[in-house]
């Protein structure tokens, strides 16, 4: 995974974050529904990378 896909997703878990406080403060529901869904959506990407990155290291392990 490069440097740039870790920090977009790292981006939008904290705007994902900062929408959800900011929903809770102003007892918006649809503001904090909308943060915590962009807070999994990024987690889950990042994972699905980290899962790439230990296939890649799994192959390349082999590979040698």
């Amino acid at each position: 995974m490069s440097f740039t896909d870790k920090a977009k997703n790292k981006v939008e878990q904290l705007t994902g974050a900062a929408k959800e406080r900011i929903g809770d403060a102003t007892d918006n529901e649809r503001m904090r529904g909308e943060g915590a869904m962009q807070q999994r959506d990024a987690q889950a990407r990042q994972a699905g990378e980290h899962a790439k990155d230990a296939g890649r290291d799994v192959k390349d392990a082999f590979t040698k």
